[in-house]
């Protein structure tokens, strides 16, 4: 899906120097929604949607980035790169510099071309993955290597100190960790992993609703401002709960009364998927992908009813696929309010499965989806 050759040919003739190539997948995650910054569990996967990033160093102290997607290229001093966000594309690998500049590494003139084919504002992480290729393309010029769960923390810190997102940590670390044909089951507050296999008969059926409602931005501060809600209520009582991770359903049953009503279920929702995707990540080891496709299916109706972060669109993306056949599970995957479901699909069935849902969309939405038939992918590297 993406060519490192051609945009090594393209670098070479915008700044007559060769590069070094490096490449961070997208993610789609298979459960565990909101669980993140709740020091949660979460399952994504890398997948073959990525970034590339080539670069090569400068002799005139400037700091040029080009990006094929937009056709734009800014150029700025070395010595005095932005410290604050300009509303633009480059912030996210303006952000990456100005963290690794606070990491003690002074940064050189360099030329980066960046270019993606992670379908932006899809919930597919293309931000993730273009600060994870620019901060492995930059720590290998200054000489640097961190490991990937360090390297996930940088430029989780790059988007929410430079950019202003109060990401989690998930889309930085499966981007920089993820391992090919399988599932990563991250535990969000130490952030120790452990994979678990896709099966080859499986395929990742990832449904593009073409829709991203606005209200997502201002909805995501609310929806995590209500968790915190719920969770200072539980630690009036049990001090030892600093967040969500640690509470129970009992605790709700106890003292939800305490909180406001949409606290509640903003609540109930990120303690019931934090169970969720702990056994999702156990029925995968075991194989027992009808009770992986259980789990999806409670995932999303919390997600939708008591979260309420779906939409018209993904609501009806979900429901058309259920009776098609090669169906293990189904549902809306990344930040909400829009963006992209994830259907694991029988491999064989796949094409079939994908041309139907599409056609079922179509009809019953008035809009024709983007469908894409994916694989685990590994995570970043260098592309020789």
């Amino acid at each position: 899906m993406h060519d490192p050759a051609a945009l090594q040919s393209k670098h070479l003739k915008r700044f007559q120097s060769e590069p070094s190539i490096f490449v961070a997948p997208g993610r789609v995650n298979l459960i565990g929604e909101h669980t993140d910054y709740a020091e949660g569990f979460v399952m994504p996967a890398a997948i073959e949607f990525a970034t590339l990033a080539a670069i090569s160093p400068r002799s005139d102290g400037k700091v040029v980035i080009y990006s094929e997607n937009f056709g734009e290229e800014y150029s700025y001093d070395a010595a005095a790169l932005p410290r604050r966000r300009e509303e633009r594309w480059t912030d996210y690998p303006m952000g990456v510099l100005a963290i690794l500049a606070g990491e003690g590494h002074t940064i050189p003139a360099f030329s980066l071309s960046l270019w993606g084919d992670v379908p932006v504002a899809s919930g597919l992480s293309s931000s993730a993955a273009v600060e994870i290729a620019t901060a492995l393309a930059v720590s290998h010029l200054v000489g640097a290597a961190y490991p990937g769960p360090v390297l996930a923390r940088l430029c989780q810190r790059a988007e929410n100190e430079f950019v202003g997102a109060n990401c989690g940590i998930m889309d930085q670390f499966i981007s920089a960790n993820g391992a090919e044909d399988h599932a990563l089951l991250l535990d969000c507050r130490d952030l120790s992993y452990k994979l678990a296999p896709i099966p080859h008969s499986v395929a990742l059926v990832i449904a593009n609703t073409m829709v991203k409602h606005s209200v997502a931005g201002g909805e995501y501060t609310t929806r995590r401002a209500e968790v915190e809600e719920a969770c200072a209520v539980i630690a009036k009582h049990r001090p030892e709960v600093r967040f969500l991770r640690d509470a129970t359903v009992s605790d709700l049953e106890k003292w939800g009364g305490e909180m406001s009503p949409n606290a509640l279920k903003r609540a109930r929702h990120v303690i019931t998927e934090n169970t969720r995707t702990l056994a999702a990540a156990e029925a995968l080891m075991k194989h027992d992908l009808k009770k992986l496709g259980t789990l999806m299916a409670e995932a999303h109706r919390s997600y939708s009813q008591d979260f309420e972060a779906s939409c018209v669109e993904a609501d009806a993306m979900v429901a058309l696929a259920q009776d098609l056949p090669g169906l293990i599970g189904a549902r809306l995957t990344g930040g909400g309010f829009g963006g992209c479901t994830i259907n694991l699909v029988e491999a064989e069935k796949a094409a079939e499965f994908a041309e139907a849902l599409a056609a079922r969309y179509t009809s019953e939405i008035g809009i024709v989806p983007q469908i894409h038939i994916c694989h685990a992918s590994g995570g970043a590297h260098r592309v020789s």
